[in-house]
């Protein structure tokens, strides 16, 4: 009997619309108390949004507040920078 091969879960970055394998992208959820955090195992409860862990793509994302919509809150500017000091790209 063969085994089955483990389905990869897939979601969609909100900056480049690129659907990609869930462990390649970071996690942003709005808590029920309504914080905004960043999530890097994928547990935390809360509404999840998820973005390339690339500048470019957090750029875009910012740009069209795509992740304001997805979490349905407005995002502090502070929340925006630590996601792009997580990706490594301090300027901006």
């Amino acid at each position: 009997m063969a085994v089955k091969p483990r389905k990869i879960p897939q979601r969609q970055c909100v900056g480049c619309r690129e659907m990609k394998d869930k462990k390649e992208l970071l996690r942003v959820v709005r808590t029920p108390e309504g914080d905004i955090q960043l999530d890097g195992r994928g547990k935390v409860s809360g509404r999840g949004a998820y973005v390339c862990p690339d500048v470019a793509c957090l750029k875009k994302a910012r740009k069209s507040k795509a992740l304001e919509r997805a979490l349905d809150t407005p995002i502090p500017e502070a929340v925006y920078d630590a996601l792009e000091a997580q990706m490594g790209g301090g300027e901006g």
